[in-house]
Order: C-alpha cells, then sequence, then structure tokens
C-alpha cells in the first residue's frame, strides 16, 4: 500500500457537513492502489469507555492523475463525531488516524480523527435557487439599445458638470428591459451584469460613484424597471462589484490629489505617496492602471463604506446578488463583512468571486458562495477547441476539479466557456461550431451553474477586446438562428431534468483511441447519461447500461428524440463527428 498517498483533512473540503444531520467525509489514496475503504464513526463524547462504532462504506468518486478520491455522504444524529477509516489493497489491510496506520486501532478515541461539533453556524449554506440558476452575462455596453437592436453608437455624458462618462455601442438597461422576453425565451433564470455605476470608460471598472447608474447607460428608475421586468419572468439579477479599485475620478481620490496628506481619505487607498502623482503612478492600482487606484479594504471606513453599497442596491432595487470583481487582491475580512452585511439584508443573495485560479481559501462558506471557475474554462478549450489533452486527462482534470471544494460550493461554481475578459471559445474552435456545441452540451449537463455571455449562442467569436465585447448580433442568419436554437434545446433540457443535473455524477465510458467519454448525472432513482464523441469520426459507442434490459425501445436520446438501443444491458448507439447525446430511460 502506498501509505505516502494517503491523505485526510479535518474541517477542510475533505470533511465538512451539508446539515446538520448530513456529513460528508473524503480520503485521498494513490491512484489505482486502494481497493475498499469504510468509514469508522461515533460519539466521540460517548459516556461508556468504548465508544461504538458505527460504518459507512465509501465510494470512489473521483480520479485526478496521481490520486483516487473516496467519500462517504451520509446522514447521523451525532454531531460531535470521532472517526478513523479502514482501508485495504487487496494484499495489506490498515487503521488509518491522524497520520497513523495501524493493524488494530486504540481504543483511545483521542487520537481518532475529530469533528469537534457539527454547528449549524459553520456550515457553509448557499442559496438553494443557486443550484438551479442558467446564467446570463451581460456586458451591458454591448448587448441593446432597444428591441432586438444596438446602436453601435459611442457617446459621452457629463458627470456633475465636472467628469465625463463614456460608452462605445450604446448599450443601455432599457435596451436589456426590452429584450426580458428574449432571455426568457431563451431559458435563462438568472443575469449577471458587468458594472452599471457610473464611471469613466465603456467598461465601467473605473468606478465615479457607486450610488448612481452610469447616464450613458440610464437612471435608477430604469435600472428598477428592468429588475422588476426580469424578476416578472423569473429571472435574477447579480450586479458586478468593483471594490478592490475605484477609478481616479471617484469622490475620495478626487479629495486625496487635492488636498495630498491632509486629506481625511488618504488612509482609504493602498501605498500612496506625497505628493500623488498620477503620471508617475506613485501608488498601488489595479494592474497598474493607473486610472484605477487600488483600496484599501482594510480599512474599517473602507469596509463599511463598500458594505452599505452592497446592502443599497438590495434594498434599493432588489437585486440577487453580487458578483466580486478582483477578489483575490482584496483582504478576506473585508469579504467576511461584506457577506454579512449583504446576507442580513437578503439571505439568500448569491456571492460570486471573480477568482481565476482555485479559490478554497475564498470557498469555506465565509466570504463567497461561489468563484468565476477559470480551470472549467481551460479544460473546456484544451479539449473541445484545441485538442490538447485526451480523454483520459480530461476526466483526471474534471476528478481534481470536483474534488477542491465543499460539496455544497462545487454544485454552485460559475463554470462558464468564455467571458468579458478572454477569447470567444468559437475563436479557439477555430469558428467550427460543432466544438461549440459539444463543449456547451457538457457544460449545460455537468455539475456547477451553467453560464452562457450573451453571443456566445449567436456565434460571436474573436482574440481582442473589441471583437469578444462586440455588438451583440440581432438579426439571425441560418448558422446564427440554429445556434440559438441548440442553447435554447439544452438549456431546457438542464431545467426539465434540474433535480438529475444537480445531483451526482461519475464517469461511465472514456476511450483515448476514439475520443469518447461519457458521465452520468443521477439521483436515487433516475439518471442520465451524457455521451461526448469528441473526434471527427463517426463512433459507434458500447457501454454497460448498469442493468439488464433487452428492449429496444427502453432508452431514448432526449437531446435529438431519437430511440437508444440497449441489449442485454448494453448501450449501443453510433455518434456524428464531434456529436453528443444525452440517455436516458422512457418515463
Amino acid at each position: 500500500m502506498n501509505k505516502h498517498a494517503v491523505f485526510h483533512l479535518p474541517d477542510s473540503s475533505y470533511c465538512h457537513a451539508l446539515s446538520e444531520t448530513r456529513i460528508c467525509i473524503r480520503l485521498r489514496a494513490a491512484k489505482g492502489d486502494i481497493k475498499r475503504c469504510v468509514l469508522f464513526y461515533g460519539d466521540r463524547m460517548y459516556p461508556e469507555p468504548s465508544v461504538i462504532m458505527h460504518t459507512q462504506e465509501m465510494e470512489r468518486v473521483a480520479s485526478d492523475r496521481l490520486f483516487d478520491y473516496f467519500e462517504a455522504d451520509f446522514h447521523t444524529d451525532i454531531n460531535r463525531i470521532c472517526y478513523y477509516f479502514w482501508l485495504t489493497d487487496g494484499t495489506e489491510d490498515y487503521y488509518y488516524y491522524s497520520g497513523i496506520f495501524t493493524h488494530t486501532p486504540t481504543h483511545n478515541r483521542v487520537e481518532y480523527f475529530q469533528f469537534p461539533y457539527v454547528h449549524r453556524n459553520d456550515i457553509a449554506v448557499v442559496p438553494e435557487w443557486a443550484k438551479y440558476a442558467v446564467l446570463y452575462q451581460i456586458f451591458p455596453d454591448s448587448f441593446a439599445t432597444g428591441k432586438r437592436y444596438i446602436s453601435g453608437e459611442k457617446k459621452s455624458v457629463s458627470v456633475n458638470g465636472e467628469d465625463m462618462s463614456h460608452s462605445r455601442l450604446g448599450g443601455t438597461i432599457r435596451g436589456i428591459t426590452e429584450n426580458v422576453d428574449y432571455l426568457a425565451d431563451l431559458g435563462i433564470n438568472c443575469i449577471y451584469l458587468n458594472p452599471i455605476f457610473t464611471a469613466e470608460s465603456y467598461h465601467k471598472y473605473d468606478t465615479i460613484d457607486y450610488y448612481t447608474i452610469d447616464p450613458c447607460f440610464g437612471t435608477m428608475e430604469d435600472f428598477k424597471n428592468m429588475v422588476k421586468a426580469c424578476h416578472q419572468k423569473g429571472i435574477r439579477v447579480i450586479l458586478d462589484g468593483v471594490f478592490n479599485h475605484s477609478g481616479w475620478k471617484f469622490f475620495a481620490f478626487k479629495d486625496v490629489l487635492e488636498k495630498g496628506e491632509k486629506s481625511k481619505y488618504k488612509d482609504w487607498f493602498y501605498k500612496l505617496n506625497f505628493p500623488v502623482d498620477t503620471e508617475k503612478l506613485n501608488y498601488a492600482a489595479f494592474a497598474y492602471v493607473r486610472q484605477m487606484p487600488k483600496l484599501n479594504t482594510g480599512h474599517p471606513e473602507v469596509i463599511r463604506y463598500f458594505c452599505d453599497v452592497g446592502r443599497y442596491w438590495i434594498r434599493e432595487a432588489d437585486i440577487d446578488g453580487w458578483r466580486l470583481d478582483v477578489a483575490n487582491e482584496v483582504c478576506h475580512d473585508f469579504w467576511r463583512a461584506f457577506r454579512k452585511a449583504v446576507k442580513e439584508e437578503k439571505p439568500d443573495a448569491f456571492l460570486i468571486g471573480e477568482i481565476w485560479e482555485d479559490a478554497e481559501q475564498w470557498l469555506l462558506g465565509d466570504q463567497f458562495d461561489s468563484a468565476m471557475n477559470y480551470r472549467f474554462v481551460d479544460i473546456c478549450k484544451a479539449f473541445f477547441a484545441s485538442h490538447d489533452i485526451s480523454v483520459d486527462d480530461f476526466d483526471n482534470s474534471l476528478g481534481y476539479m470536483l474534488m477542491r471544494y465543499k460539496k455544497q460550493i462545487t454544485l454552485v461554481q460559475m463554470n462558464m466557456l468564455d467571458s468579458h475578459d478572454v477569447p470567444r471559445f468559437l475563436h479557439y474552435c477555430g469558428g467550427d461550431i460543432r466544438r461549440l456545441k459539444l463543449a456547451a452540451l457538457f457544460m449545460m449537463t455537468y455539475v456547477g451553474i451553467p453560464t452562457v455571455f450573451a453571443g456566445d449562442e449567436k456565434a460571436i467569436s474573436g482574440a481582442a477586446e473589441h471583437e469578444y465585447r462586440a455588438p451583440m448580433v440581432w438579426q439571425d442568419d441560418r448558422v446564427t438562428e440554429d445556434l440559438t436554437a441548440y442553447y435554447k434545446k439544452i438549456i431546457s433540457i438542464r431545467k426539465k431534468y434540474t433535480d438529475i443535473f444537480t445531483g451526482g455524477v461519475k464517469t461511465v465510458f472514456k476511450d483515448n483511441g476514439t475520443g469518447v467519454y461519457a458521465f452520468s448525472r443521477f439521483t436515487d432513482n433516475k439518471e442520465a447519461i451524457v455521451v461526448l464523441n469528441n473526434s471527427e469520426e463517426s463512433r459507434l459507442v458500447r457501454f454497460c447500461a448498469g442493468e439488464s434490459d433487452n428492449s429496444a425501445s427502453g432508452y431514448c436520446d432526449i437531446l435529438e428524440g431519437t430511440p437508444v438501443t440497449c441489449e442485454a444491458g448494453e448501450i449501443r448507439l453510433t455518434l456524428p463527428p464531434l456529436g453528443g447525446a444525452v440517455i436516458m430511460r422512457h418515463e
């Protein structure tokens, strides 16, 4: 047995509560090494000398390149838990706890792994509605000026008679409102808007005023009407919060520029040098952009100011959450305070952090509910778009991704294929719509929240900023009409079988030689098998259905609405090049 690879850590993604009576415990082992793993657990405060230990068979739920991951997801009324593992590789078997491998476990329960108390306040609670979200990201300047229309015209508007606000393509808040029916018809039930507050640049990441709507986009009344229209269609609204930095026309920074060290806001900013020089950039700024001075988010007044901002937009406009910009450069105490303030205002508000790397330290339950899943972007780009990785590498990468966070957090990761900050996925596909469709099918059926960046469903491509932030396509041709219909179909499948696609996941079949990958999404009594042919050849796919069924009409591909053959418990189907299927038993 490879003992060096065995790992467990209490109070982490390896051991956490899903509710006061449901626990998830995981163990890592060398890939292919452990044949069986059993969890032993008991009441660590049991009044007798020997603790009564209960057993739970652990299931191998994921693998990556080096490790297998075993999991027990179980219900118990015990809220003070001690536990250990029994594992075997078929030749040797050991009890394992606290770094010790032994053939006979000690009777001293203090030496076991400990879950001291399953306390409700320590459970990572995510909004229930978020698990069922199908997200649509809108870059306001690029989306719409009116119904199925964007002007493409630049605009400059005076702000308070002093500063100027600019737009590039003419998108407005009213334009979004007038196309809410389009979003609802597509199947969207949540939108995330890039910044809409008064700012200088067209992208609005250099905020001037956090309490007003940018005049290029409209008014507070326009925004309230938009939120109301969305809510009437069952669509929630998430705003972009840019709190790592402000714009240089933000009142506090202007005061610093005017008064220098005498400014009462001098401590609101990070690493100022006096006199402040915006040409030499002698202060901290986002990505060395002088127009975006970095805020001192550890300062109590700054924390209080932005907590009030977070509350304000919920209270005044009834928004449903925040996506937090450059979240990994803001101090953790800021986010803890912000979460508390927002959740007090609206308990089921959804908080998403923009964190490009693995984000476990922000996703323990005390800061964000979710993060933008750029690892998902990279995996999909490498597999579907550029074919840089094999089926096995794809599966291993997914296995690692699934085990990063607590289980309830993984369910609401913001999965996407692209965003306003990276080239369009279709660009990486070399314009091949089939590859985009296959990746979109995977995203809609895999673990996490599927996210569509406005225009992906209209075949918008491009590698440069002005291309991937191009104006929305409102006049369809044959290609865009077909692609939009496809997105509508796969979104409808996700929503119709939402209990399945928010349930469990396991790999069913993978073949490096043919490029075929299949995985199962399931509940206790229902299952869907998603099969992907990531190759340029038609493939006859055969794999075990899990039970004997000699009826050729027992299964169907709900993506195409066609029957799937199942003989002697084996599913057989032919997939076209770069084609997919979603297989279910007839209801």
